[in-house]
């Protein structure tokens, strides 16, 4: 569940970092404040240092792999462009493109799950849709990538 928080302070992060002229720390920073102030009963999640730590990591790593990741994207975005996208949904695929292509320590699946509950969570009706067929190309081609390349091996 901390993990689910996080990535909820992250995506709002995003989503401040592209509507604001700050830094990704400052946008963190500036969640992590209202989180603290008007959330009492996440109060001691928000303290937790390791999940601060994995907060930033996320915003940051969205932040400095962003071209990249919007390339990603766009193979995957059937007659839409990443610009064109909600503000949500695009922050929202960019983490879970992120977490899936940068992090080893976070199930694909699990990544596609969570970003779909965000989608439901902070986006329209039919984003956890949209989201989850986008982020269901990127596994299903990455899938099969890994088992060309193991039956060359």
């Amino acid at each position: 569940m901390k993990r689910r928080l996080a990535r909820e302070i992250a995506v709002s992060s995003l989503y401040q970092l592209e509507m604001n002229e700050v830094t990704p720390m400052e946008a963190v920073d500036m969640l992590m404040e209202e989180a603290r102030s008007e959330n009492e009963i996440e109060a001691e999640f928000v303290e937790n240092d390791q999940t601060d730590s994995y907060i930033r990591e996320l915003v940051n790593g969205v932040a400095d792999n962003k071209a990249a990741i919007d390339d990603m994207l766009q193979q995957y975005l059937t007659g839409w462009q990443v610009d064109r996208l909600s503000r949500v949904d695009r922050q929202i695929l960019r983490l879970a493109c992120f977490e899936i292509s940068y992090r080893n320590d976070v199930p694909p699946k699990a990544a596609i799950n969570e970003a779909i509950e965000l989608a439901k969570h902070f986006g329209t009706e039919e984003s956890g849709k949209f989201v989850n067929g986008v982020l269901g190309k990127l596994l299903k081609e990455r899938e099969g990538e890994q088992a060309n390349s193991e039956s060359t091996n």
